[in-house]
């Protein structure tokens, strides 16, 4: 087993970063803009055709297609899960600046209410959102 392989095991529940075939969910680092796998209050991946070559902390900024805001922090690469026709590598975030987690987990519960099959309350989304990993 490779020293990336299934070292980040997420606590909370992810979500996936697409919604209707289109990506919400953007990352910014070293000059790219990439699109989310997924996210979730700890962490979010990418996709990915080799292992990361470097573990050490980065700075990155997520998006919101369609809004202004940005969340800004450090993240650091942790996992890496081969598959066709490309792998995906699991990051955590190390730290958020400003009020980056409130506006994480204002993002997540309305992604939820948004792309919930059955009406849901924002105290239900809420509860989604800082529940347990599921996968």
């Amino acid at each position: 087993m490779s020293q990336y392989e299934y070292r980040e095991r997420r606590q909370r529940q992810r979500f996936l970063a697409k919604r209707a075939g289109a990506t919400l969910f953007w990352v910014a680092f070293d000059g790219n803009r990439i699109p989310l796998l997924d996210l979730s209050l700890e962490g979010f991946s990418i996709a990915a055709s080799a292992p990361p070559t470097n573990t050490e902390a980065f700075s990155f900024e997520l998006r919101l297609e369609g809004i202004p805001d940005k969340i800004r922090g450090q993240a650091q690469q942790m996992n890496f899960v081969p598959g066709e026709p490309q792998g995906q590598i699991g990051c955590r975030f190390i730290s958020l600046d400003g009020e980056g987690a409130m506006r994480l987990h204002e993002w997540l519960t309305i992604h939820v209410i948004a792309s919930a099959s059955v009406r849901i309350t924002a105290k239900e989304a809420e509860t989604i959102v800082e529940g347990p990993s599921l996968i």
